[in-house]
C-alpha cells in the first residue's frame, strides 16, 4: 500500500524522521491500538514546529 508522505498541514513541508511536529486528533474511542504511524496519518492533521510556533505568537 502506497501512502503520501506527511506533511505539515499550512506550510505543506515534508515531515521527516526525527522532526518536531504537533499532531491535532481527536482522542479515540477504542483502545488498545498499536498501528500509530498508521492511525495518526490517517486521523492526524500535521504542524510542524515552525508553523505551531508561529501560530500560538
Amino acid at each position: 500500500m502506497l501512502w503520501s508522505k506527511p506533511s505539515c498541514t499550512f506550510c505543506e513541508k515534508e515531515i521527516k524522521g526525527d522532526d518536531v511536529v504537533f499532531v491535532k486528533i481527536r482522542y479515540p474511542k477504542q483502545k488498545g491500538f498499536t498501528e500509530i504511524k498508521a492511525y495518526l496519518r490517517n486521523e492526524g492533521k500535521f504542524i510542524c514546529e515552525e508553523c505551531f510556533n508561529s501560530e500560538s505568537k
